[in-house]
């Protein structure tokens, strides 16, 4: 069990935890010499079922309060220290706050110094910590009088503490590892040691890791857990890890970093939140308003964007946004706490419900009642709202990233919905069955409309009723809802043309005629075939009627326009294709030069033939470089695409 210490400076919480632990948590000398406590301090000691009790000494002074919510974050059990000879003071009702906002109910409280007060004034200063606590989450907690002097109530607390260590559920290993860095040191003979409180997951000796913002690849070579050498470090524990990698030392590590598994590491700078305000704020907190905001170890500037209003008033809680100065490490569930723009008050603080907003939209009453349902931390309530109100498709790995669900636990979870999912090979979209159906209406409604609006062409290509019908809507999904549409006859294709079954067009009896003129010439030079005005000429036809016949025979899918007056068969563009796809088996993928040599042709005419295969979705460019993508549009046999 992880105890977090909490009061105000010079109330006796170092020399409390060494009652109780006998080890001193003041660990730097400027500590020792002043007599308090600077920076956050480490203290563990054994329970009799041989577990561990790990105390986490934080600093009282206002102006260290930051290092207080470093220490608070991650604990399983508050210790509230007030002297009796001074009562309640202000950092007691601040660091209050702050457990408050942190919603860290679980605790107890210590009334040191008992031995240098008469018993009417300790009696006096338990009423006050009575009426402090009497509506915080802590107003049940136990007040134990004791001396770290004398020892009185020493062992009483240490049984409580016990007591409940024995009886805090164990926490399970869901999730990636996300250790919370507050600390960073060297030793001789091990190298660079990170210390932090791990909120999720398991690491293990040997694992590779990621230190996060900065993206920096570590490995762990060794593990103390709770102050004692391990083969692993789990969720609820505070861990050392030692930590090796290129690039890696002591001086690229700040407090407030994460060291986690790569699948979560995604550092964001606006996260949406519910955000509540401290009932004593002496005015509304306006939005756009200059905080610090407060998660794990992290302390970053930054500004709050209300969603619900122009101003939040005292007490009060709504929606908002967190606009940072500087990436952190948050997902869905992190508690935060916010300070004023001089970081010397506490004003409120919440629960992190999306750490990857959108960009646009943040205030619709959709996107209000997408986090509305985050709130309630169910990760499946969440996505079956978010898959009902999300018409283009929600990003599942995203989604798992922002709960933090492993692999094998997002599986689960895809299982249990009504939910068609589409693989577009970077992620998985999932869609409702309502959304899904639709999404092929609407595909439907787009091909008939352009039926209507164009009855002289064939159909229209998937790329441009994608646009039509669902242009919110991944190219992936399109493509699957149109393959069901195909295999159920609803829809046909012709080359990229896709047209309903009783919608063709066929070549009038002269049409045909000219064509059967006009083929011989294409398909002589199959690879460089006549410009438009050189078949004109040659069979002595009128330009604008040679012209009017291609694009009508490109219309059916029997040539089609690679470049500018330059028309080339089906037959010719099927070969064309299968180049490049020899191409791309040879040597990865296809170039400007490696096709010109190909077809042994000149290089402008080459990159044509390319632009045009990306053009139709055939390939894609990737810098100079160009793969395909649909090898299926022009496997052999199949009518090329035609254009219009």
């Amino acid at each position: 069990m992880i105890i977090g210490t909490a009061g105000h400076i010079d109330h006796g919480k170092t020399s409390l935890v060494k009652a109780l632990t006998g080890v001193d948590a003041d660990r730097l000398p400027e500590e020792k010499a002043r007599g308090i406590t600077l920076d956050l301090g480490y203290a563990y000691t054994p329970v009799p079922d041989g577990g561990v009790l790990g105390f986490v000494d934080v600093p009282g002074h206002e102006r260290l309060v930051h290092n207080m919510l470093a220490g608070a974050t991650g604990i399983d059990f508050v210790l509230l220290i007030v002297a009796a000879d001074d009562g309640p003071m202000p950092q007691t009702r601040e660091h209050l706050q702050i457990l408050e906002l942190l919603e860290l109910t679980r605790g107890a409280i210590a009334l040191t110094k008992i031995d240098t007060v008469a018993p009417e004034r300790a009696e006096y200063a338990r009423l006050e910590v009575r009426a402090l606590l009497a509506e915080s989450g802590l107003r049940a907690a136990p007040v134990f009088a004791v001396s770290s002097v004398t020892g009185q109530g020493i062992a009483d607390l240490r049984a409580h503490l016990d007591t409940q260590a024995r009886a805090l559920p164990a926490r399970g290993s869901q999730g990636h590892f996300r250790l919370a860095v507050d600390r960073c040191f060297t030793l001789k003979g091990a190298g660079t040691i990170v210390t932090g409180t791990v909120y999720s997951g398991k690491a293990c000796v040997g694992d590779e890791l990621v230190l996060s913002p900065p993206g920096i690849r570590v490995r762990v070579r060794s593990i103390h857990a709770q102050d004692r050498p391990a083969e692993e470090g789990a969720s609820g524990q505070r861990c050392a890890l030692n930590l090796v990698g290129a690039g890696f030392d002591k001086a690229v590590v700040e407090r407030g970093q994460w060291v986690l598994d790569a699948a979560v590491h995604a550092p964001t700078q606006r996260l949406d939140l519910r955000l509540r305000v401290l009932g004593s704020e002496p005015r509304p907190l306006k939005h756009w308003t200059p905080v610090h905001f407060h998660l794990g170890a992290a302390d970053v500037p930054g500004r709050i964007a209300l969603l619900e209003g122009d101003a939040l008033e005292s007490g009060g809680s709504a929606l908002a946004q967190a606009v940072l100065d500087r990436p952190v490490g948050a997902l869905a569930g992190d508690r935060f706490v916010i300070r004023d723009q001089s970081a010397t008050r506490t004003t409120g603080g919440g629960c992190v419900l999306d750490p990857f907003p959108p960009q646009r939209g943040r205030r619709t009453p959709q996107r209000l009642a997408l986090l509305r349902a985050f709130e309630g931390g169910d990760a499946g309530a969440a996505l079956a709202h978010a898959l009902e109100t999300s018409p283009p498709g929600i990003d599942l790995r995203r989604f798992a990233q922002t709960w933090n669900l492993r692999e094998e636990e997002a599986q689960e979870l895809w299982q249990g919905m009504a939910m068609r999912r589409v693989d577009d090979g970077a992620t998985t979209w999932g869609f409702s069955t309502q959304a899904w159906e639709a999404l092929r209406a609407r595909l439907k409604g787009a091909l008939n409309a352009e039926h209507e609006r164009a009855p002289d062409m064939i159909g229209v290509g998937r790329e441009r009723l994608r646009r039509l019908a669902a242009p919110a809507v991944v190219r992936a999904a399109c493509d699957a809802a149109l393959e069901e549409l195909l295999s159920e006859g609803g829809v046909v294709q012709t080359g990229v043309w896709l047209h309903h079954p009783d919608h063709q067009l066929k070549l009038t009896q002269n049409e045909e005629q000219l064509w059967g003129r006009v083929r011989p010439l294409l398909e002589t030079t199959p690879f460089h075939p006549p410009r438009v005005r050189d078949l004109a000429r040659a069979l002595l036809i009128e330009e604008g009627a040679m012209r009017q016949l291609l694009r009508r025979l490109a219309r059916l899918g029997e040539v089609y326009p690679v470049a500018h007056d330059h028309y080339f068969t089906r037959g010719a563009v099927t070969a064309l294709a299968q180049m490049v796809r020899e191409l791309q088996e040879e040597q990865g993928s296809a170039s400007a030069a490696s096709f010109r040599d190909r077809i042994q042709t000149g290089r402008k005419l080459a990159i044509h033939i390319l632009e045009f295969f990306d053009r139709v979705g055939y390939t894609r460019r990737v810098g100079d470089a160009h793969r395909v993508r649909q090898p299926a549009l022009f496997a052999e046999g199949s009518a090329a695409p035609a254009m219009g």
